[in-house]
């Protein structure tokens, strides 16, 4: 049995990697990088939207289930992937949920025209309740079976 390893490479070259390593480097030009639920159909339909609506090439749009990214972002729970959208700042800085949509709307050159709507009374906390209730409920909306099963509470080793 043979197991993947994941290496990250900071400087330099790759070549002292084991054969068959899978390399996991953030591409360069991108400010965020948004991580979504690849299972999800109502999450991959918004996750094609915003790749169109990018057009400063702002965001890398990467399934949750992707290679490496647990690897890549450790400090983020493997649970908090199947709850919400994680948004992760090139710094590091992560933002998850409704928090993630009002910076994702900030950042689109269109959004900007819209933002404003985040500094209203009470909208950021309304904008996190509608946000959860979604998630809550999106395998009715038509996600599709994959949403309606939750995984275990336990976290194997990758």
């Amino acid at each position: 049995m043979t197991v993947p390893v994941v290496r990250f490479t900071v400087a330099g070259s790759a070549s002292s990697l084991p054969p068959g390593a899978v390399v996991v480097t953030r591409r360069d030009g991108y400010a965020w990088t948004v991580v979504y639920d690849g299972f999800c159909r109502i999450c991959r339909r918004l996750a094609a939207s915003l790749e169109k609506m990018d057009r400063e090439h702002r965001f890398e749009i990467v399934p949750s289930q992707h290679p490496g990214v647990r690897a890549r972002f450790p400090w983020i729970p493997a649970r908090a992937y199947d709850a919400s959208l994680q948004l992760v700042r090139r710094d590091g800085r992560t933002l998850q949920g409704a928090a993630a949509i009002e910076q994702i709307i900030r950042e689109l050159p269109k959004g900007r025209a819209v933002a404003w709507l985040f500094k209203l009374p009470f909208a950021r906390a309304i904008a996190d309740r509608v946000y959860r209730t979604f998630a809550r409920h999106r395998r009715k909306l038509g996600c599709g079976s994959h949403c309606a099963y939750r995984p275990l509470e336990v976290d194997f080793p990758e």
